[in-house]
């Protein structure tokens, strides 16, 4: 069995600690073990018994550390069995038409099934696969091009299907290391599962305006995306990210690839953005997000800020304010435009750095973004603090309706 190599590898480690031990190399390790409670005979005895060679040999093969190793590896198999048979009957997948297809996930007990708005546009029939065999038509209830959401809806759940449980939307309820869970239907092949972890957080997409999917073009973007290196592939979209605990951390979105499949870079839709986003489609049809009616630059360099007369790098710089929006009434300035002789335009000086909403510092866009997208709603008046020309200035602005 494989599964006997693990104790192989661990004599290896003990003969290099032995070797290293009886050189002299490790005056720390006795002076620890002097240090420890016990017998003051058990100190004195262990630097004789390192450098026998009759006690090194027993030592090797000790087996309570290989042991411990197997048992823990065995537990963390046990895990992953048990997340799979708990989460999988409620992944569903999504046949829309005759040439293209998703997964998904049961959201609640009314038979509302969660996946991606790019899942369901590309078709107008929605057949929807259970993991037990069944299949049932579902109908389109709303979607979302800027988060890319979508939701549908049978009629009935079969027997013994549950809602997914989503994990709290915190700010510290995903973190880069944990283990991540992916179960779709990646090219057809239903109910697959494969494990990474979380590799980064805080990552954007652009939106899906203009039916082009993550359209880099777009001027809107949904902050606080997941990274994950689980493998994803086409058909995974729509499926659940998951941690250890079976709750749904995101939902799988895309990859970042030059080939079209699975490079070590994926995207998942975060849990706050399901939980802000699906009970107002399931409500209304649709997600109504604030508007500022302004355009920054996501990053500001050092180059940037050498351009735009700047006194940090950290912000959201204004690059243009759009006439008549919400920005433009409250007194916002954009950057001024240099045009070059061959025609060519550039954002120059001159325009306000946000560096705080309502008293929440901004570092960057993202941090910006986040909080219009998460934490505002049209109508609300926000307090935005600019440095303009060097010096702080208090703006007032209310937010409006995102233009469709």
């Amino acid at each position: 069995m494989e599964g006997r190599v693990l104790p192989r590898r661990l004599v290896y480690v003990l003969v290099l600690i032995v070797i290293w031990v009886v050189g002299g190399c490790a005056p720390s390790l006795t002076a620890k073990y002097e240090g420890a409670e016990g017998p003051a005979t058990a100190t004195a005895a262990a630097p004789e018994r390192a450098i026998t060679q009759n006690n090194i040999v027993p030592a090797l093969y000790s087996a309570t550390p290989a042991t411990t190793t197997l048992t823990e590896a065995e537990g963390f198999q046990d895990t992953l069995i048990r997340l799979y048979q708990q989460v999988n009957l409620s992944v569903v997948y999504i046949l829309v038409g005759s040439s293209s297809s998703g997964s998904g996930f049961v959201y609640d007990e009314y038979g509302h099934i969660v996946t991606n708005n790019h899942v369901v546009t590309a078709g107008t029939r929605y057949e929807v696969v259970f993991a037990t065999g069944d299949r049932l038509w579902a109908t389109l209830v709303g979607g979302d091009v800027d988060s890319d959401l979508a939701v549908l809806k049978v009629d009935r759940l079969p027997p013994g299907i549950k809602p997914l449980a989503l994990a709290p939307a915190l700010a510290d309820s995903v973190q880069v290391g944990q283990f991540a869970v992916a179960i779709g239907s990646p090219f057809g092949e239903q109910g697959s599962m494969s494990l990474g972890i979380v590799s980064g957080v805080g990552r954007s997409l652009p939106s899906q305006r203009g039916n082009i999917a993550y359209s880099a073009t777009s001027t809107y973007s949904l902050p606080q995306v997941v990274q994950t290196d689980a493998p994803i592939n086409p058909g995974n979209s729509g499926g659940p990210l998951l941690n250890l605990n079976g709750e749904v951390i995101g939902i799988n979105a895309a990859i970042a690839s030059t080939t079209g499949t699975n490079s070590g870079v994926g995207f998942a839709i975060p849990v706050a953005a399901i939980k802000l986003v699906v009970p107002d489609l399931i409500e209304h049809g649709e997600h109504i997000y604030s508007y500022m009616g302004a355009t920054f630059d996501d990053e500001i360099t050092l180059n940037d800020q050498a351009t735009y007369g700047l006194s940090q790098t950290r912000g959201a710089y204004v690059v243009s304010v759009t006439t008549g929006s919400p920005a433009d009434k409250a007194g916002l300035v954009g950057g001024s435009v240099i045009r070059s002789r061959s025609g060519s335009v550039q954002v120059g000086s001159g325009g306000d750095l946000i560096v705080e909403i309502d008293g929440q510092p901004i570092n960057s866009f993202a941090d910006l973004n986040s909080y219009l997208v998460f934490h505002t709603q049209p109508g609300q008046t926000i307090q935005i603090t600019v440095l303009r020309n060097g010096e702080r200035q208090l703006l007032s602005l209310t937010l409006g309706v995102r233009p469709e």
